[in-house]
């Protein structure tokens, strides 16, 4: 399924970046000044970013001194993508691989920042695909222990169902749950 947005559509153009020496207070506060919640950090030979849940989980939970570099907490293994791709399809990467933030890269050169809420501000309908991925925290505070879908996108077909349902992680439509159990 195509949205006909393209990243480049949607993308931050210019994040914000940082030096890796920068220390880990340094950044929070530019975080909080300039609203954002990831910076690209970047240096002659390397890039990479680091969000403030980097910095809660890496850092501050395990008790991290403030003013160590960021360099050593900031993730540089990234999964990119290019500008003129679809949104659905970076969205699409995102759920795959649990991650919010997508490096927009042309010619092997960072372009612009796309973040799930830059996709969900101009395809809101791509909601549904995110949210089967993310699991349900603290369950059993929760007063529904598990959401099933009744309606949705088929993830095969890429068609709107008015009754879905999910077989081995996938959620289908009918046709296409037909169609799986023939085989």
């Amino acid at each position: 399924m195509k949205s006909g947005y393209k990243v480049a559509d949607a993308m931050t153009i210019n994040p914000i970046s940082i030096n890796p020496d920068m220390t880990l207070l340094e950044c929070a506060k530019i975080m909080s000044e300039k609203h954002v919640g990831t910076v690209v950090v970047k240096d002659w030979n390397s890039l990479g970013i680091l969000t403030e849940q980097d910095i809660v989980r890496k850092a501050v939970a395990n008790g991290v001194d403030v003013n160590e570099r960021v360099k050593d907490f900031t993730e540089k293994n990234l999964i990119i993508i290019a500008p003129d791709a679809d949104v659905y399809d970076a969205l699409i990467k995102m759920r795959d691989n649990n991650i919010r933030h997508l490096p927009v890269v042309e010619n092997n050169e960072m372009v612009g920042l796309l973040t799930i809420k830059d996709i969900l501000k101009i395809e809101p309908e791509l909601f549904e695909l995110i949210v089967e991925k993310f699991e349900l925290r603290e369950e059993s505070r929760k007063p529904i222990n598990r959401i099933i879908p009744t309606e949705g996108i088929c993830q095969v077909c890429g068609e709107y169902s008015e009754k879905v349902e999910e077989t081995n992680g996938v959620v289908l439509c009918g046709n296409c749950a037909k169609q799986e159990i023939e085989l």
